[in-house]
Formats: C-alpha cells, structure tokens, sequence
C-alpha cells in the first residue's frame, strides 16, 4: 500500500520575536511550596468549569460560549506572557537623548491578541474574574524583574479619583493582591503610598494653562502624543500625607503599572518616590505597546538588580 509523501512542516515565527505562535501548549502551572494553596487553587478551577456549565458566558477574545476567558484562549495568554522581557527601549519618556536608560522596565508581554483583549474586557468592561490569569502574568514579570527574596517594595501607580469611581476599582492595585498569591510573590511587600493630585491653577495661570492643554477625553491617555501625555501626568503623583517619607528613604523600590505607552506616566511615579528618597530600581507592567527585539529578551533576567546603579546615575537632579 502506497502512502502520500509527507508534507514539508512551513516553519513557524521566530519565537523570540513572536511571542504569540501557534504550536500546542501544555498549562501553565506554577509550583506550590504548600499544599493548601494548591488545593485552593484546584477547588477555584474546577468550581469555575462547574458554572461555566450552568450559566455559560461569552469569551472575551473568541466570543466562545465558556468562561470569560475560555481555555484555548487562556493558553494563548499565558503564551503571550511566558517571556518577560525589557520595555524600556521603546518608551521615549525612559531613555535619554544618549540612548542611556533613566528607568528599567521588564514587561510580562506585548499588548497584542489575547492579552490587549482581555486587558480591556478587565479594565473597561469591570470582567473582574480575569484578574486571576493576568495576575499570573504579573507575578511572573516580577519575578523575572527582581531575585526570590530582594527586600523592595512593590508601588503601584495609582489611579485618578475619575477612573475609580467609573470603575469602581483600581486595576492595577487588584492584580497586585492576585499577583501576590502566586507562589513566585511569596512575602513580597507592597507600599501603596502614591496618590494622584494636581493643584488647581488660579486667574491668569488658570485660563493660559487650559488654552494650551487639550481637552479631557474620556478614554485617559489614549491617542495623545509623547509630548502631551508628558504634559499632562507632570507633577501628578506625591507620596500621599499620612506616610512617614524617612520609611522610604533609602528603601529599594520597584513602580507596578498596567500598560507601558510612552512611559511618561512611569517617570512621573519614579520621580515622585525619590522625591520622598526612596531608591527606585525599575519597574514592572502587565503589558507594553511596543514589540521588542531580541536583545530586550536576553536582558530581561535579572534586570532591576543589576541596572540600579546606572539607574541611580542616569536619575534627574533635584530641582533646587
């Protein structure tokens, strides 16, 4: 009996500048030191395919009658986010006009796909079960950026009383507490003592100031350029009254954010955390607009450690 000749296997995208093939992949499960964690995290899985049977809800990638996040499109994520990499080099509000970098970044993947998908079902459409899966990314960009038992605070960058009240919660400081269940986080410190605030301009200041400012849209930051988002997030943050500034002083810091644009909105927390003295390392987002190259891969482990002294270097002079 004749057999057809094989066909020829097309070869697939380079992984190290796709982070998003399509070959079979197994789950994505991180070990646990303790069996309870374990067992908890079991009991939620199979709790949630119990009532993706009984009430089954749309998919927020492929509109598949499951979960909010079916499984093939979960693998997908996890993916996507596999390989931490730096962003840095693709932010133009991090990187000097010399090329030197004023503020490391290590991002869990590329906003793209699945992960751009889900990150907007999360933060706009209040999907708050998908916290669970893009905390897991989270961890492991930080556990990536920083070594197992590093002494930083972990700061998330705050939201504006705005957004929160349309949303009715952080997104950033909600997968914090997920990412923090995850084995990789295991004691990790976080130190929410950033707050939004810009002082109300008077008088003449006043009416020059919003001739030259573009008008609020309603989507944040979305649309507008390097220059204008700079404008717009300067001077923003402060370390919020009631936190004592000599508990940062010296303290090693790492900035949490979501979504990694322009980082002008990164640049603006550093400044605000050295302000009060802390030491900023770095900092760690969900996701970042930008592709990168091969070389952000290999630079990625351990990355905030080992550029804290550059970073210090590079870091703005205080205004006097």
């Amino acid at each position: 009996m004749n057999t057809p000749p094989r066909r020829a296997r097309a070869r697939g995208p380079d992984p190290d500048l796709d982070p998003d093939p399509d070959p079979p992949a197994a789950g994505h499960r991180g070990g646990y030191r303790r069996w309870p964690a374990r067992t908890a995290d079991r009991a939620a899985a199979a709790a949630a395919e119990l009532l993706a049977l009984a009430a089954p809800v749309e998919c927020v990638c492929c509109g598949a009658e499951d979960r909010a996040l079916c499984a093939v499109c979960t693998r997908r994520l996890r993916r996507l986010t596999r390989r931490p990499f730096r962003a840095e080099g693709r932010a133009p509000a991090l990187v000097d006009m010399d090329g030197s970098v004023l503020l490391p970044v290590v991002a869990a993947g590329v906003y793209r796909s699945e992960l751009a998908q889900t990150v907007l079902s999360f933060k706009r459409h209040g999907q708050g079960q998908l916290a669970e899966e893009l905390g897991r990314a989270l961890a492991r960009a930080v556990g990536a950026a920083i070594a197992p038992a590093d002494p930083v605070l972990l700061v998330p960058v705050p939201t504006s009383g705005a957004a929160f009240r349309r949303r009715g919660f952080s997104p950033v400081h909600l997968l914090l507490v997920r990412a923090r269940r995850s084995p990789v986080l295991e004691g990790a410190s976080v130190a929410d003592v950033l707050r939004k605030t810009r002082p109300a301009p008077s008088g003449i200041r006043a009416a020059l100031r919003a001739a030259a400012t573009p008008p609020v849209r309603p989507g944040g930051q979305k649309g507008l350029g390097r220059a204008d988002r700079a404008g717009r997030v300067r001077g923003s943050m402060r370390v919020r009254t009631g936190f004592c500034p000599p508990e940062l002083a010296g303290r090693p810091v790492v900035v949490v954010d979501d979504v990694l644009t322009t980082g002008a909105t990164l640049a603006e927390a550093a400044r605000a955390l050295r302000a009060a003295g802390a030491v900023v390392r770095g900092a760690v987002v969900l996701a970042a607009t930008r592709p990168p190259t091969r070389q952000d891969f290999a630079a990625a482990i351990p990355a905030l450690a080992r550029d804290t002294g550059a970073q210090e270097k590079n870091k703005p002079k205080k205004d006097e």
